[in-house]
């Protein structure tokens, strides 16, 4: 029996138990830190110890008995299918704690969030170590929850609608999934997932292995996602606050993926071959219509989670290829999207947090000459995940394609030239609503609504008439009108912005802050707040007569925290892990396929032409 994969699920369980002594929820966020840096670690040393002459072979395994009457077992191990995305799974979360100690949560109650993401790693890491059926379910049912407080209690205005929406839909395919389980389970008799794979659908007649691939297929194709069964993805993406937007597109929607090379593949691969055509036509009409969604799209994050509809058209489409080429490319994809998108919704939440929104068009552009080091790392991930070579978003894509361009001997090869030239076509459209969000957003010349420390001009008079190139103008804003703006330019994003606004407002004397304030209520972009000053002279009793003492509070408070244009620690040491492996992976692909090759040969084995 080998202790890793035991402690790997058992110390973040631990953490979150003891999460509860109060001398620990005191400091809940550093715990929260060191617990995820141990498992770190501790998947580091898993990955050390592995025999990388051997990853087909499942390795340092546990086996011991669990439910005797059922015949249930406690079987952990790990491959190199798996092994990847455990150490992922660690690191994410381990970036994703260093976030929030710079960034605590917006909607209070660290500890209790300390609690829900511990209890989510749980779920997670325990999901790629499973090789038991019922085993792997309860692990892929276990992040459901933690997930869905995550989104109900720290996400954005629309978060109980969006949370409600994605427990819904996961669970549905969860009651799917089960029943495919249990088919499996009854023409094969056995849970074992390692027997399972051997047998290569021995015991399970066609008409069974059919039935179980499509039940199994459906409820795993949920939480991939797949069109058209995504919709849930958008609003969980959006509402989501940062670290839970990293942790489901850099995690969970893993966990869907994973289960068609763990499972479905290699233990029904006559099921796969009958239904590999539908998972390919399902795979690019995904990838075309996300791409087609993200140049329809406004706000960044929504944009961002569209695009993860595409790219993981891409991993389906490898498999559907039954070859350990197109294997090997959805394997690789699912790493270099977990990287990347985590990237990017780290960079979104640093957006939000320093403009109060993530509409594209109120950003209005120019980010590179206002934030250089947050636009210079948005265009880097932005150019990362169109699929430029030399970077790792490349390699997943190209392959996923090369497999679709000479598919198993069982499929139709023509059929699967015409889902390679649509998923080419998804490739040009990627790069097409990268640049244009790029165009938006980091370049061209920033909207001047409220200029960067400049004179404030005063606003136009309720009776003047309309200039021919004016819009319709809003009423001007009235003092619950001022006080609805700044809270909501403060929900969502973490609390250095609503104090960069209250010392902004509280640096210009009494009668600019009264045309501030109604220019903000009116049309202004709330974060441009954030930009007038961030000085440490501001004088709070103004803002408090105008605004109360709230502002003041926030005024003082102001005094000492970064400028607007300057980048944290926490947020650098959060982000440059993941340029560095970006940059790793993309030039030197072999550190991952060295690794995923024989094991994907191994699952594929006599069930599948080469």
């Amino acid at each position: 029996m080998s202790w890793l994969p035991i402690a790997l699920v058992a110390v973040p369980l631990v953490g979150a138990v003891a999460s509860a002594v109060p001398a620990v929820r005191d400091r809940a966020v550093a715990w929260g830190i060191a617990v995820s840096a141990l498992v770190l670690v501790l998947a580091a040393a898993l990955a050390a110890v592995f025999d990388h002459g051997r990853p087909a072979t499942m390795q340092l395994e546990t086996d011991q008995s669990w439910i005797p009457g059922l015949g249930l077992r406690f079987h952990l191990g790990v491959d190199g299918v798996s092994l990847p995305l455990v150490v992922l799974t660690a690191l994410l979360a381990f970036l994703c704690f260093v976030h929030l100690a710079g960034h605590p949560p917006a909607g209070g109650r660290p500890g209790a969030l300390v609690v829900t993401l511990l209890v989510l790693e749980v779920g997670m890491i325990g999901t790629f170590l499973a090789l038991d059926l019922l085993l792997f379910f309860v692990f892929f049912e276990v992040v459901l929850v933690p997930m869905y407080f995550v989104i109900a209690l720290w996400g954005g205005a629309g978060r109980r609608a969006a949370a409600v929406k994605f427990i819904l839909y996961t669970l549905l395919g969860s009651a799917v999934l089960l029943i495919g389980l249990l088919v499996v389970r009854t023409q094969a008799g056995t849970l074992d997932m390692v027997a399972l794979a051997g047998r290569h659908g021995a015991g399970i007649t066609r008409s069974a292995q059919i039935l179980a691939f499509l039940a199994i297929g459906l409820g795993l194709a949920v939480k991939t996602p797949m069109w058209p069964l995504h919709t849930w993805l958008p609003d969980a993406h959006t509402e989501a606050p940062t670290v839970g937007s990293v942790l489901l597109a850099g995690v969970l929607l893993k966990m869907g993926s994973y289960g068609f090379a763990r499972i479905a593949i290699p233990v029904l691969p006559e099921g796969a071959a009958a239904l590999a055509p539908w998972l390919g036509a399902f795979a690019v009409v995904g990838i075309a219509y996300g791409s087609l969604a993200c140049l329809a799209q406004r706000d960044l994050k929504r944009m961002i989670a569209y695009s993860s509809v595409g790219h993981m058209g891409f991993v389906l489409l490898g498999f559907a290829s039954l070859t350990p080429v197109g294997l090997n490319g959805a394997l690789f994809a699912n790493v270099a999207h977990g990287l990347i998108t985590g990237l990017l919704f780290f960079l979104a939440g640093a957006v939000k947090e320093r403009y109060g929104t993530t509409d594209m068009v109120r950003l209005g552009g120019g980010m590179l000459r206002r934030l250089p080091y947050v636009g210079s790392l948005l265009t880097f991930a932005c150019v990362a995940s169109l699929g430029l070579p030399g970077l790792a978003g490349f390699w997943g894509e190209m392959l996923a394609l090369l497999g679709a361009f000479r598919p198993a001997a069982v499929l139709s090869r023509p059929l699967f030239l015409v889902f390679m030239a649509v998923g080419g076509l998804g490739t040009v459209l990627t790069a097409a609503y990268f640049l244009v969000m790029l165009s938006r957003v980091t370049h061209g010349r920033a909207v001047e609504t409220i200029p960067l420390g400049g004179p404030l001009e005063p606003p136009p008079g309720p009776d003047e008439p309309l200039r021919p190139d004016e819009p319709p103008r809003p009423p001007l804003a009235t003092a619950e009108g001022v006080r609805e703006v700044l809270s909501e330019v403060g929900e969502g994003a973490e609390p250095v912005e609503p104090v960069a606004t209250g010392a902004a407002v509280a640096a210009l004397d009494r009668e600019d802050v009264r045309q501030e304030t109604a220019r903000a209520g009116a049309a202004a972009v709330p974060g441009e707040l954030g930009t007038a000053a961030d000085d440490g002279g501001a004088d709070a009793a103004g803002a408090a007569g105008v605004f109360g003492a709230g502002a003041a509070d926030a005024a003082e408070a102001g005094r000492g925290r970064r400028r607007f244009g300057e980048v944290s620690a926490y947020e650098l040491a959060a982000w440059l892990p993941l340029v560095a492996l970006i940059v790793l992976f993309g030039l030197w692909p072999k550190a991952l396929l060295a690794v995923t090759t024989p094991a994907v040969q191994s699952l594929l084995g006599s069930g599948a032409a080469p």
